[in-house]
């Protein structure tokens, strides 16, 4: 009677994570990415930001957009979504002040969907990128991204892109994010993208067929849109793929309060994503394969959340029924995977002449104890999704 919840326990909380573990750096040792076949692109480009009160960062946005190094026109769109302060004016002045071919749209019904729909109707380029309007792009991002879909086969869709954080300075909770961004999220991109099947081709930036996008039925209305529309791409039959050196850095959330409600989101987009494409039904093996991990992970989560961290306080009495202290012999593997993960984002900083900034309570936080924060959150994330609580954007 014991046996089967024991081995239910150690599945979750060592067998499935371990598994995940040991597949990420394998296929990161036998990543190459092939070089671009392109490596000068010229095709005319859109770039779409859905813009909700966002005037205080919206000049900084369009400047860097200004200083690409890219041969071909770009052009941008930005859909006010029901702002309340001087955004419009704001990009306007930018617009002036950057000489930035800009049109500025309005869509008074709140949700990031609904203003990206508006401004995708008014797309007349063959590719467009879609940016968040506190997020700024390298100088060869939009080269990059762009030479990355141009030298790839004409049956890939979408290439996402490589986000980092801005803010990581202000505070605990951007430091540890840092490093989510910058190992963790940056590592799992790279290696669905080399299964051809990266599963979110993130809003804040990623590159777009419109036509893909048009068959794909565009956002729909769901607080994951940019998670439901990949996943529809890769139904319909595109690859999805992601350029490590198309490097962008947005801005995270500095509190408490709004890092909860921001990964919770995740989780439930992630949720939405398999309610309208199961794995099962994705057209190909790989593809079934990499959405399928997404049902593993809820419980994952479920299962550290509930047996590993009460394990956890036990331990710190003297009661080892979960934990105990052959535990600390997972650390060196911990660092090993980190230094993994390390080694490649360093060749991707040093081709690109960026630095890596100085945040060792962020690398400590993030190895030690942000399992503990995210896998709560993430199941808050699941549970509002199945109960079908109020979703909130912002």
């Amino acid at each position: 009677m014991v046996f089967f919840p024991a081995l239910t326990i150690i599945t979750f909380i060592a067998y499935a994570p371990g598994y995940l573990v040991a597949f990420l750096v394998m296929s990161m040792l036998i990543d190459r990415q092939p070089p671009f076949k392109i490596s000068e692109p010229d095709v005319p480009i859109t770039i779409l930001i859905a813009a909700h009160n966002e005037e205080s960062n919206i000049e900084t946005t369009l400047k860097y957009v200004a200083l690409q190094k890219y041969s071909g026109p770009i052009s941008v769109i930005i859909v006010d979504n029901a702002s309340t302060d001087n955004t419009a004016d704001a990009a306007r002045s930018a617009a002036e002040k950057y000489r930035i071919n800009l049109k500025i749209l309005k869509e008074n019904k709140k949700g990031k969907n609904f203003a990206l729909n508006r401004g995708f109707s008014e797309i007349d380029t063959s590719l467009f990128i879609t940016l968040d309007a506190d997020t700024i792009l390298h100088s060869l991002a939009v080269k990059n991204i762009v030479a990355r879909l141009l030298s790839s086969p004409s049956d890939v869709g979408a290439v996402a892109g490589h986000v980092l954080v801005r803010n990581s300075r202000d505070n605990f909770w951007t430091k540890i994010q840092d490093w989510d961004y910058f190992l963790g999220i940056a590592s799992i991109k790279r290696i669905q993208g080399l299964f051809q099947g990266t599963l979110v081709a993130q809003g804040a930036f990623s590159l777009y067929k419109t036509e893909a996008v048009r068959q794909a039925g565009m956002w729909p209305d769901a607080i994951g849109e940019d998670i439901v529309l990949t996943w529809k791409l890769m139904h319909a039959g595109y690859r999805v793929y992601f350029e490590p050196t198309a490097v962008a850095f947005t801005v995270v959330p500095k509190n408490r309060r709004h890092f909860i409600r921001h990964r919770s989101r995740w989780a439930r987009g992630m949720f939405e994503g398999i309610r309208t494409v199961q794995p099962w039904k994705q057209p190909t093996y790989l593809k079934k394969f990499l959405t399928a991990v997404d049902l593993i992970i809820p419980f994952i989560d479920l299962f550290y959340t509930l047996v590993w961290v009460p394990g956890l306080i036990l331990a710190c009495f003297g009661k080892y029924y979960i934990v105990g202290p052959y535990t600390l012999l997972v650390m060196p593997l911990n660092i090993l995977v980190s230094f993994v993960m390390l080694s490649f984002q360093k060749r991707i900083f040093s081709i690109l002449n960026l630095k890596i900034r100085k945040n060792l309570l962020g690398l400590i936080s993030y190895m030690l104890i942000y399992q503990i924060i995210i896998s709560p959150i993430s199941l808050w994330g699941y549970i509002q999704h199945i109960l079908n609580l109020r979703r909130i954007w912002q």
